[in-house]
């Protein structure tokens, strides 16, 4: 089958300052990939990811030099996994559920996909803003909160009050030491918290092997794909699927798998972009132990045809959208 294949830059406003250890932003900028063949298209969107050093011009380079006979099968061969795979698997999902008429999760021999509860992500800030934040969205069952700094304590001690009733997630970015992860871990259990995610830098997780981890701690600058799992051992209870890191929908879904077979929890998580890039992990997301799929919900704008949130959760796509 020979297809075409276009890449295009989409912004979308973001609905506030949303900032994390690494920095702040107003905006995600994303790329849209759309593939075409017999009169048909679908398409995909992801986030590079700066962390792993993709930029919107070298990931959309990778995804302009794919050849035109391209299927999902010979992808895998062709592109590594990250942002630029992401998209273009996507997309090619998408293409194959409009050309059938078959939804993708049928395409793929998954259950018929229902509403899963996402977190809602507090951006990093004052310890009061924060606390006012967690009071605004104290009515959500699951926060998220991006902390990673050496004056976190406080922080988390506010969005408990703002929020008492709700559970907690703690992402520290690779922000901490392990003293200070270490010295922080009682007080997480203390206050609630069911899972803190990636507390020291990917390559220096060592020290959680032997490490009381009274709360779970989630791989995720330390999770990419499969080939991730083998150095995850020892250091982590769970770990957060993100489609721009797996590289697509096909990887992400063989990376729960395997997980779950070798005794991890699951978390689905996301970059900030819009309904097209969450609408494929909602499969992924499926009975996790944690869903983050609130880019959507972070943003002033979003694509036609969005994805449902509502107090069941996420919902899953819209054919009109993706799948």
């Amino acid at each position: 089958m020979c297809v075409k294949i276009e890449v295009t830059r989409d912004v979308f406003r973001l609905a506030q300052v949303f900032t994390i250890s690494r920095g702040s932003r107003t905006e995600a900028q994303v790329l849209t990939v759309r593939i075409s063949a017999g009169g048909v298209t679908g398409w995909g969107e992801c986030v590079p990811y700066a962390r792993y050093g993709e930029t919107l011009d070298s990931v959309a380079a990778q995804i302009e030099g794919l050849p035109g006979d391209l299927t999902r099968e010979a992808l895998y061969g062709l592109l590594p996994a990250g942002a630029a795979r992401n998209a273009v698997d996507c997309a090619l999902w998408d293409l194959e559920a409009k050309r059938t008429g078959v939804r993708a999760w049928d395409l793929a021999g998954l259950p018929a996909p229902g509403p899963e509860i996402t977190a809602y992500t507090l951006s990093l800030d004052s310890a009061q803003a924060m606390e006012a934040q967690a009071a605004r969205h104290a009515h959500r069952p699951l926060l998220k909160i991006k902390l990673g700094t050496p004056d976190d304590m406080p922080r988390l001690e506010a969005v408990r009050r703002g929020a008492p009733d709700a559970r907690i997630v703690v992402d520290a970015n690779e922000g901490w030491s392990a003293a200070v992860y270490a010295d922080l871990a009682p007080h997480l259990q203390r206050l609630g918290v069911a899972l803190v995610e990636q507390p020291l830098p990917a390559g220096d997780d060592a020290a959680l092997i032997g490490m009381d981890r009274p709360v779970p701690v989630c791989a995720d600058e330390s999770c990419h794909d499969r080939a991730s799992l083998p150095a995850l051992k020892g250091k982590y209870d769970v770990v957060n699927i993100k489609l721009d890191k797996t590289g697509g929908l096909t990887e992400a879904l063989a990376l729960r798998d395997a997980a779950r077979a070798e005794g991890y929890g699951i978390m689905v998580g996301c970059m900030v972009g819009s309904s097209l890039a969450m609408a494929p992990a909602v499969l992924v997301a499926q009975g996790a132990m944690v869903t983050d799929l609130d880019g959507p919900l972070l943003l002033a704008e979003d694509r036609d045809n969005a994805l449902k949130f509502d107090a069941a959760g996420v919902h899953p796509p819209e054919a009109a959208l993706w799948g």
